[in-house]
């Protein structure tokens, strides 16, 4: 068996784990899902207010808006779903419980990152299935699309949290400084890009880039833009290797926790 594939399996498993051990308590599982979708609408129906006041706004329309909120509910719901451990990274440096997973014959960021579900991602997905399904292309190179924007979403959203998490092992605990560069990267992700101008356009396609990810529904799912469609997918990539590369070339600097634990 190649290796790839038992990393795939390996990946499998862990997920299903995960899920089984969130519905052992299905009352909570449900509510944090609810509660998930009720924080979303309440956004759409903020935009709703917004476009029934301005049809247009820079360009943009209401459809728009609304698949830019698709794309970025579920691309992070899958990121915090699929793997739900990478918020807590920096956490699990600065306490020394790395160890757990660096005794194991395993990849230490995949087992970290997929060792944790968080169960309110289920909320973000299901609401941004909802919305393509109301506002999306269902056609079958519509769904490809979409299916495509959310792996690039994905990705960005895992990466760039594993690298604000990766400060640890230069500046100690960086969970604080992590969480800040994260909800300021959301907001971003959140709001039509052509509303920025000047510095802060240039901070959405560069230090913080949650504009390949706002974009998405204009550059790539309404209008089939090459040139923001491979950057996009290009920013992806470099992410998931330069995150990986940083979160390695910290390991190097870290000191055990001596934890003494057992990880089945």
């Amino acid at each position: 068996m190649s290796t790839a594939v038992k990393y795939l399996n390996f990946m499998i498993t862990c997920w299903k784990l995960n899920l089984a051990g969130a519905m052992e308590f299905r009352t909570s599982f449900f509510m944090q899902v609810g509660m998930m979708l009720l924080n979303n609408v309440v956004w759409i129906f903020f935009w709703g207010v917004y476009f029934t006041r301005f049809p247009i706004m820079n360009g943009w329309e209401f459809t728009d808006v609304m698949m830019m909120w698709a794309v970025s509910s579920a691309g992070y719901g899958l990121s915090v779903t699929l793997f739900g451990n990478v918020s807590h990274l920096s956490r699990i440096i600065a306490t020394g419980q790395l160890d757990t997973y660096l005794a194991q014959p395993k990849p230490v960021l995949l087992h970290v990152m997929i060792s944790r579900m968080q169960i309110a991602g289920f909320g973000d997905i299901l609401f941004g299935l909802i919305l393509f399904g109301v506002f999306g292309d269902l056609s079958l190179l519509g769904v490809v699309k979409f299916g495509l924007a959310l792996l690039i979403a994905m990705l960005i959203f895992t990466f760039f949290l594993v690298i604000a998490h990766s400060l640890a092992f230069y500046i100690g605990n960086a969970e604080g400084v992590a969480a800040q560069f994260f909800m300021t990267f959301i907001t971003f992700a959140t709001y039509p890009t052509d509303i920025f101008r000047g510095i802060g356009r240039l901070m959405l396609f560069t230090v913080l880039p949650a504009g390949f990810i706002s974009y998405l529904p204009v550059g790539f799912l309404r209008d089939m833009n090459w040139t923001f469609t491979l950057t996009a997918l290009g920013v992806a990539l470099l992410l998931s290797v330069g995150g990986t590369w940083f979160f390695y070339r910290g390991l190097k600097r870290y000191g055990s926790g001596n934890m003494m634990s057992v990880r089945m």
